[in-house]
């Protein structure tokens, strides 16, 4: 899909729940889901992007404010799904003529970008299946003209974050912009949100840096953060930079280590949430289960009103 395929007029004032998912993350998805059905207020809609071979699956999460979505409504017809047989460890992988195979991991990137661009709404809120939210989060204080947060650690990314660094250069290449020394802003989190005039005029940057379909330059470049994209993107052109508020903070707990969390642990990191803290996210490859996060999160839910006060779980009151 090239920039040219930017055929919706955005709805004023509209911010939409973006998340990218697939089979493997489907419990962690249904928690996701559940947890906004309870404490997102509002948003316009929330869009479930995912492989055609999931639609089936992902069904059952239809509704008044949900739609699923299937990858092939944002993805040129010369990118591919491969046959589930030559599947590598269960995940799915895409092919073309123009370059090399890439992951179902690209394929949810270049899904943010491409709905961003094309949806009907101003702005978006993207959240990973692996996110579940444990306060509300009220999205009407992101609507246009408001500013919109955006995630930056000004020395996120140092000489250690090996894979990180080469994301750095290859979105100065794709931008056409000089590369900074390391360490290096890092605008890589949980909860980000974007803005669409901004989302399409990044596109066109891309294409015009490259000569190509953006979609070919990424599948073609491979090693490459769409967060990093946007935010250093964001971070050069002044006019957008203005619009957007720098913040250290998600509002999300991230755990981003592989090792599995058990009951106590999650209760531990919980409890460190401030006041600005509203969700919580560890990392699907820690394969912690999400029948212990629903559990725990539950626990730390409040308890109904009562006429002595309205006290939650000691150390996070969650009103």
């Amino acid at each position: 899909m090239s920039s040219n395929a930017f055929e919706q007029t955005p709805e004023r004032n509209s911010v939409a729940l973006l998340t990218p998912t697939y089979e493997r993350d489907l419990s962690l998805c249904a928690l996701l889901c559940d947890s906004v059905d309870h404490h997102a207020r509002s948003f316009s809609k929330h869009y479930l992007l995912v492989p055609d071979s999931d639609l089936a699956l992902f069904s059952r999460f239809e509704g008044p404010q949900r739609t699923v979505l299937p990858a092939s409504q944002f993805l040129p017809r010369w990118l591919r799904p491969l046959p589930a047989i030559i599947r590598r460890q269960r995940r799915q992988h895409w092919w073309s003529l123009r370059a090399r195979p890439v992951s179902g991991w690209h394929i949810q990137q270049i899904l943010k970008i491409a709905s961003a661009a094309t949806l009907p709404h101003s702005r978006f809120c993207i959240l990973d299946s692996d996110v579940v939210l444990f306060r509300d989060f009220d999205l009407a204080r992101f609507q246009v003209p408001q500013p919109l947060p955006l995630y930056w650690a000004p020395k996120g990314i140092t000489s250690d974050h090996v894979r990180h660094a080469r994301w750095i250069e290859t979105t100065h290449r794709l931008l056409g912009l000089t590369a900074p020394s390391l360490p290096a802003a890092d605008f890589i989190g949980h909860i980000i949100f974007w803005d669409q005039p901004a989302v399409r005029r990044m596109i066109r940057k891309i294409e015009s840096t490259t000569r190509r379909d953006w979609i070919e330059a990424l599948c073609r470049t491979r090693e490459f953060s769409e967060y990093l994209l946007y935010g250093y993107f964001v971070q050069n052109e002044a006019d957008l930079f203005a619009m957007h508020t720098p913040s250290l903070q998600t509002g999300c707990i991230s755990y981003w280590d592989e090792f599995k969390l058990d009951k106590a642990a999650l209760v531990r990191l919980l409890g460190t949430a401030t006041a600005d803290d509203f969700a919580f996210s560890a990392t699907s490859f820690s394969e912690t289960p999400a029948a212990t996060i629903r559990e725990v999160i539950d626990q730390q839910r409040p308890r109904p009103r009562s006429p002595v006060g309205l006290q939650g779980p000691a150390g996070l009151d969650v009103r």
